[in-house]
């Protein structure tokens, strides 16, 4: 039996390729969310799924920032990750290139990336990928505000740049973030898949 899959994307405004996009099972119902004023401006995408049976709904974040995003364009993207922290249950996944981040010890050797791991800290979310997923480095990150609502992460390498399991309740999310040629996929699968 096919399911059937509808897409939410985000283009980049202004610029040729690149963009992030999220593809949900039509039978869930699934809300896009606006989450500020300058959210233009930041290349994500926020959607909150209806919860199942007796689960309660979960926020879905895609991102992409590029390795030379103005301050103030993170800074916005900090305002978004702090209303979507309100939720009970959140996963934010992307490609976030901060190469210096050690999440170990939630340093960083440059400035712009000390923001980051303190903006986790402060939305109480858990950074869950364990192994680099390119080049050696961790660049593409899933983050979350719930203990066990993230599975298995695993760097698929050639096929894409990473991909994901969150196995829990029952429904399936499929997120691209789609930049230049690369394409990081990952999937959450909740009982039903």
């Amino acid at each position: 039996m096919r399911r059937r899959i509808g897409r939410k994307r985000k283009d980049r405004p202004a610029r040729r390729g690149g963009g992030v996009a999220l593809y949900v099972r039509e039978q869930l119902e699934c809300i896009e969310l606006c989450l500020g004023m300058d959210e233009e401006r930041v290349e994500s995408l926020w959607v909150r799924m209806k919860g199942q049976a007796n689960m309660g709904d979960t926020v879905v974040g895609v991102c992409y920032r590029p390795p030379d995003q103005e301050e103030e364009v993170n800074e916005a993207f900090y305002r978004q990750v702090e209303v979507a922290s309100q939720s009970q249950a959140l996963v934010l996944m992307g490609d976030l290139n901060h190469p210096d981040i050690c999440w170990k010890g939630n340093t960083a050797r440059h400035a712009q990336s000390r923001r980051f791991p303190k903006s986790t800290d402060e939305t109480f979310l858990t950074q869950v990928v364990e192994e680099p997923t390119r080049r050696g480095v961790l660049l593409d990150l899933v983050l979350t505000n719930k203990e066990g609502l993230v599975g298995d992460v695993k760097a698929v390498l050639g096929l894409a740049e990473m991909e994901l399991i969150l196995p829990t309740a029952a429904l399936m999310v499929l997120c691209c973030v789609l930049v230049a040629s690369k394409v990081l996929i990952t999937h959450q699968c909740f009982g039903c898949c």
